[in-house]
């Protein structure tokens, strides 16, 4: 891939920008006791069990404790509740000492059993429905005991249970708009506002603001000027690189889950033919596009899971990029250079993956594929998506923990609106490896499974992974201890602190 990629003009264009903008704008504000950090998207809601947008999930994980959370190599630990297996469709949960919520009252059994009943309750339409409806009940056996029955065994039902509790009382009155009474180390400071989150810490009293910039240029300015003090993701390499450069400002990488893809059309189309999925899989260059699109800020993908995950591939069969096989396979298909394939390619219009959509184009035409690219705003293109209207698509999974994942996304029972098999791919080989990896008796017989599972993804290719997107942390120089993992949560607020007398902005 020539270093004259798409994105080298764009590039210098947005630092010749920056670089005005910020002998426009004036000096910075004293900075205060708040630390601030900037959102390039606003929360959806406060409500855990509607949040499945990445700046929604993060931060109920601030304001309400879970159940159940994850180690480091995303097994179920206990986080509220400890848990044990009585029978394979029979778990029994019990809280771990005292905790509370923070008006005071002590969280109990029956406060857990009625979070996630009403997450299975249909009126209340929880995107997490789906995943929990093999519960048949959930009862508070006592003050600290739950006792939850399942349709059918399920060794990884622990790490289902990861959502914020809710109190009780509060779930009987009618659907909230804003937060719920929490429960953990973050409370809710003001009433929400979308566009301006403001948190308080419990131990301390810190305020965190959230405010939202959608221009990822403003947000840059922004925190270059110490009007921002932390920003995790969401930028450009180029922004990151200019950043960098800044003093007084940190950028650091963190290794990340969000997993990156194509997504093809199985059940219509040139795409149903698995030779067009393997001429499109060997002539993208994965490692140009990390190397030069993302300045190396990502990890080529060889599975839907991290190598770190106990059920990832620690040494999985490398993707190859082979043009020569690709036009072989599309001769085959009787496309050549008089005769192009064309496809539809559909993305969001977020600016950086447009810029990825023409290096694919320039990549898939060198091997006689003609790529039309559709950009459109995230409900237009995601509802499509959702529809099965696309031939070709890129899109990431973000926080992927469970294994589930091969149920929800490959499974033939799991087309939308029941699932997240956007593709339509139906393949009994696969529905038999996934049931028989849920069935598996230990971790080890399951980890097997889940790896027969990527195995055979890797021949059908109904996803072709691209990579592993890291997390970028920038932050001012106020901001002492912050620290991410590879689910990019905002965890780290928890110990952060201000050095708010050693480094003030100095006047120009």
């Amino acid at each position: 891939m020539s270093n004259r990629s798409p994105c080298s003009n764009r590039g210098a264009e947005l630092l010749s920008l920056l670089l005005l903008v910020s002998l426009l704008i004036g000096c910075a504000e004293q900075p205060d006791a708040v630390l601030r950090v900037g959102l390039s998207s606003a929360p959806a809601t406060l409500d855990p069990r509607h949040a499945t947008d990445a700046a929604a999930a993060r931060l109920c994980r601030l304001l309400y404790a879970s159940p159940v959370d994850f180690d480091a190599a995303f097994r179920p630990q206990p986080a509220l509740m400890t848990w044990e297996m009585h029978a394979p469709e029979h778990y029994v949960f019990r809280l771990r000492g005292e905790a509370f919520f923070h008006d005071g009252t002590p969280i109990r059994a029956e406060d857990v059993a009625a979070t996630y009943r009403s997450v299975l309750d249909p009126a209340q339409a929880s995107p997490f429905r789906g995943a929990l409806a093999h519960i048949i009940s959930l009862e508070a056996t006592s003050p600290k005991t739950l006792e939850v029955r399942l349709s059918r065994p399920d060794p990884l039902f622990p790490g289902l249970l990861t959502l914020g509790v809710l109190p009780a009382r509060e779930l009987e009155q009618a659907r909230r708009t804003s937060a719920y009474t929490g429960s953990g180390g973050f409370r809710l400071a003001a009433e929400f506002n979308p566009q301006h989150v403001q948190l308080v810490r419990q131990v301390d009293g810190q305020r965190v603001d959230f405010l939202v910039v959608p221009n990822e240029t403003t947000r840059a300015l922004k925190v270059s000027r110490g009007e921002l003090d932390l920003v995790q993701g969401g930028m450009s390499p180029e922004l990151t690189a200019w950043l960098s450069r800044q003093p007084g400002i940190t950028v650091r990488r963190v290794k990340g889950t969000v997993y990156t893809y194509l997504g093809f059309n199985l059940h219509s189309g040139p795409t149903r033919d698995l030779r067009v999925r393997q001429a499109i899989a060997h002539a993208i260059d994965r490692d140009a596009l990390v190397r030069h699109a993302f300045k190396a800020q990502a990890r080529l993908a060889d599975g839907v899971l991290v190598p770190e995950h106990w059920a990832g591939v620690p040494d999985p069969e490398r993707l190859r990029h082979d043009p020569a096989r690709s036009r072989s396979l599309l001769s085959e298909l009787g496309y050549g250079p008089a005769d192009p394939l064309e496809l539809t390619y559909k993305t969001s219009n977020d600016f950086f993956r447009r810029r990825i959509a023409t290096i694919l184009q320039d990549q898939l035409a060198a091997v006689g594929i003609r790529l039309e690219i559709r950009s459109h705003d995230w409900g237009t293109f995601f509802g499509d998506i959702r529809r099965g209207d696309f031939q070709v698509y890129a899109l990431s999974w973000v926080g992927l923990q469970l294994p589930d994942i091969f149920r929800q996304a490959f499974h033939s029972a799991s087309v939308p609106p029941t699932g997240a098999n956007r593709g339509r791919y139906a393949s009994a080989e696969m529905d038999a490896l996934i049931e028989q990896a849920e069935r598996a008796p230990d971790e080890a017989a399951r980890a097997a499974g889940y790896r027969a599972v990527q195995r055979l993804l890797g021949r059908d290719l109904p996803y072709v992974s691209l990579w592993f997107e890291d997390i970028v942390v920038v932050q001012g120089a106020r901001v002492v201890g912050y620290d991410t993992n590879l689910n990019g949560h905002y965890d780290g607020l928890l110990e952060t602190r201000l050095a708010l007398d050693e480094h003030r902005a100095a006047p120009h």
